[in-house]
């Protein structure tokens, strides 16, 4: 579980880290962010994941996403992957961004020529787990996990798919029908086939409709986002709460876009939400 490490500088008394690690789920070399908050030094912290969207990488959320402050008041660690294998023997397709390079959607391929390196959900809930609480101060049993657009999609999922090991999930404008979202349709197809019953395992809503539950949900979306019909579609997420009895908390923001100036404004927001239920015995 060796990492390299990429770059450390300090930030609000804690420590932001790029680390790089030979990946086995992926099969290539991977990237990811650490914040540690300066609470680490006496006691292991809680870990608060956030899954990025489509063309991220880590560092997206780590340069504009403005959580250090929070993370540090509140003492969490934060921990931002990548959204993809990456590297000149990683299958791509150039020049499209919903597919490919960037655009894991945070399930495992089965179809070839992806299969042999996109496999992003057991990178996310098995292989990086064991790298962060082997070489970082977290506290395994104090996890929670957020995420934007294709990588609120991830939170979700795998939130709904692993109850008892997030404390709490919450989401910026996330992907929650997938199935219905052309931009998802397409890497869906390709990453798993034509059986669409495969599919449902990684949509939110139908996993949901299919008997998988959490104990409350937050999302923040914004009204002016060009996404919102034809690709978010938070009014699903709804539907399927309401039907289910899962708490949910839909905030939708009068002129927010989809940019990272709407992700930074709520931020603070999310971090406290969920410092508030990992400090719950």
């Amino acid at each position: 579980m060796t990492i390299e490490v990429v770059s450390e500088v300090i930030s609000h008394g804690g420590m932001q880290g790029v680390y790089r690690h030979k990946s086995t789920a992926c099969g290539c070399d991977m990237t990811f962010a650490v914040f540690v908050p300066p609470q680490a030094a006496n006691a292991p912290c809680p870990v608060l994941w956030y899954l990025s969207g489509l063309t991220c990488t880590h560092a997206n959320v780590m340069e504009k996403g403005e959580y250090r402050r929070a993370a540090a008041d509140y003492g969490l660690i934060i921990v931002c992957p990548d959204t993809s294998p990456r590297g000149d023997n990683i299958h791509d397709i150039a020049d499209d961004w919903q597919i490919g390079t960037g655009a894991g959607f945070y399930i495992d391929a089965t179809e070839a020529p992806w299969a042999p390196h996109y496999s992003m959900e057991t990178y996310i809930r098995d292989e990086l787990p064991e790298i962060v609480f082997a070489n970082f101060p977290a506290a395994p049993d104090r996890q929670s996990i957020f995420g934007h657009s294709m990588g609120g999609h991830g939170a979700l999922t795998l939130a709904l798919k692993q109850p008892d090991r997030f404390r709490s999930v919450s989401a910026f404008a996330p992907i929650v029908n997938p199935m219905a979202a052309e931009w998802a349709r397409r890497a869906f197809g390709a990453y798993l086939g034509d059986d669409e019953t495969i599919w449902r395992h990684h949509d939110t809503c139908v996993l949901i409709d299919d008997g998988a539950r959490v104990s409350e949900i937050l999302v923040d979306q914004g009204d002016a986002d060009p996404f919102l019909e034809a690709g978010l579609m938070p009014d699903r997420l709804e539907a399927a709460c309401k039907c289910a009895g899962i708490p949910l908390t839909l905030r939708m923001q009068p002129g927010y876009d989809h940019s990272y100036f709407f992700i930074s404004t709520f931020m603070a927001d999310h971090i406290a939400w969920h410092a508030e239920r990992l400090r719950a015995p």
